[in-house]
């Protein structure tokens, strides 16, 4: 009798849970949403920014429509606008523009754990993340979901962060958290769909930081869907590209990047419809946000507005083609800034012989004409410590291997290099050795098989060398693929020279360079050869 009871009562609830959900009316309900935003919230240059976003809300909600405004990470860092007040300022424009709920992106992290604690706590709609763990208690990092109510409707919205948030913000500014990944990832998603549904959700949204090009496919957005029951819809980022698609039954879609887009799905005949707002097409803005903007920029403005140089030349900041990929005039520029920077500290006791800059954390490039403080400050957004590092030719060619590993496909870990010429033979295929610790990538399991090494600080290259690599500490400590830094004697020797990389290229312009950028630099210099 009890089991039949409580089957019955199960059958109850079942029925009430689907009649809910054909009760359930979505014709006046508007999700817009963002994604990797990075700071780019003023509108103009292709950019819809914060102040459209907040009046295209405005406008639906005057129309009778119950807007849902979601994120899916990477808001609070890159841009000047954002970068200067350590995020502080996006949190501002996004709660002035009236946002429901947004995700954890990989770049959340990059001002360290206490300062995204302070961002998240000013911010007046919550972070979700189901994927984040504390390692030394199991707990969640920040609340897996949240539900929001629009009228009648029951909405369920989750988070989920890339695992490779671990590599692609500097190792110091995770410590102590783990990124599910692959099957915990997506046992973790389901986890909190399943949650949402059992609470009488009428609609569950996974806000994903997730992408789809990310080495580790079993972490994609699409694996995730592929293994996961009970999400309408995924909102995702990371990857930058305009996504609009189903899979099974889920509606993925993304805006590409820095407000070029504004998401908008609605529901046309039962089924959800991702309808991107382009730049130019809604052009009204929210007066309170722009005159919030307009405050940030002219304090941005003030102390990195000064014109320290000029360039003669075009330098290429673009991501791939560009710096992820291949060698480029900006990547030499760079290099030969933190080569210059760190020969200047006379540090370890002797000569730098080299330096390696990661492509990824070149952000943009110059145009010619004035340079402005904030224009290198753009370039190399991230404030990470120049340090030179003591290692083994071998380990160099280990390096450069892992770096290279999915070459001439774009990797945030490519090697821009000054003093160092090298050759990727992209014939080979990269054969994985061991994971390292604490990352998603892999050591090359045969070094020198798709990279050669020609030279090192103007002398031929010796596997036995002992060679002093000016980086920054975000590759020092293993960021990217550069764990190989990290293992046991790794390192040889280690020093810190006490100046940021866009510090370094401001130095480097005005006294080195005398302030031009000139022909030198308008093509690349040969260092880096890809067949």
């Amino acid at each position: 009798m009890q089991f039949v009871r409580k089957t019955f009562f199960l059958l109850i609830m079942l029925i009430m849970l689907c009649q809910s959900a054909l009760a359930a009316d979505f014709s006046k309900l508007v999700i817009l949403h963002t994604n990797d935003t990075h700071g780019y919230d003023e509108y103009g240059d292709g950019h819809n920014g914060m102040a459209v976003i907040a009046s295209l809300k405005e406008k639906l909600e005057s129309d009778g429509y119950q807007v849902l405004l979601l994120d899916a990470g990477d808001a609070i860092q890159d841009n000047n606008l954002v970068n200067f007040s350590k995020g502080k300022s996006a949190i501002q424009f996004m709660n002035a523009a009236g946002y429901d709920a947004a995700t954890l992106g990989n770049h959340e992290f990059d001002y360290g754990q206490d300062i995204l604690r302070e961002r998240m706590s000013e911010a007046l709609f919550p972070y979700v993340a189901a994927n984040i763990r504390i390692e030394a208690s199991g707990k969640n990092f920040i609340r897996p979901y949240t539900i929001v109510q629009k009228n009648d409707l029951k909405i369920g919205i989750l988070g989920l962060t890339t695992p490779q948030t671990i590599t692609s913000t500097s190792p110091k500014n995770v410590r102590g958290l783990a990124f599910l990944q692959g099957r915990e990832l997506w046992q973790s998603a389901s986890l909190a769909a399943k949650e949402l549904r059992e609470q009488g959700c009428d609609l569950v949204i996974a806000l994903g930081h997730l992408g789809s090009i990310e080495d580790g496919t079993e972490s994609s957005a699409e694996a995730v869907l592929s293994h996961t029951r009970g999400i309408d819809i995924l909102i995702d980022g990371h990857d930058h590209q305009v996504k609009n698609k189903y899979v099974g039954d889920t509606l993925l879609a993304e805006t590409g990047c820095y407000t070029n887009n504004i998401g908008c799905i609605v529901q046309e005949n039962g089924k959800w419809v991702e309808k991107m707002v382009a730049f130019g097409e809604y052009t009204a803005e929210n007066p309170k946000v722009k005159l919030l903007m307009q405050t940030a920029r002219g304090e941005v403005s003030a102390n990195l507005g000064q014109v320290i140089g000029k360039s003669l030349v075009t330098l290429d900041g673009s991501r791939a083609p560009g710096v992820r990929t291949m060698e480029t005039n900006s990547g030499d520029f760079c290099a030969d800034a933190v080569l210059w920077q760190a020969a200047q500290a006379n540090v370890l006791n002797g000569t730098v012989d080299a330096a390696i800059c990661n492509g990824g954390g070149i952000r943009s490039g110059i145009a010619p004409g004035d340079i402005t403080r904030s224009m290198l400050y753009s370039m190399n957004p991230y404030n990470n410590q120049l340090c030179v590092v003591k290692i083994t030719g071998s380990k160099l060619l280990e390096i450069l291997e892992a770096a290279t590993a999915y070459t001439p496909e774009a990797m945030g870990s490519f090697p821009q290099v000054a003093g160092i010429s090298y050759t990727v033979n992209t014939a080979v295929a990269y054969s994985k050795g061991e994971q390292y610790p604490n990352s998603g990538y892999y050591a090359p399991a045969l070094p020198g098989s798709r990279v050669t090494i020609e030279s090192v600080g103007n002398r031929p290259f010796q596997p036995e060398a002992v060679y002093s690599i000016a980086m920054i500490d975000f590759l020092a400590s293993g960021g990217d693929t550069y764990a190989g830094l990290c293992l046991p004697g790794a390192k040889l020797d280690y020093q810190s020279i006490g100046y940021l990389d866009a510090e370094a290229l401001e130095n480097y312009l005005t006294e080195k360079l005398h302030g031009v950028i000139g022909i030198e630099y308008a093509e690349p210099q040969s260092r880096i050869t890809i067949r």
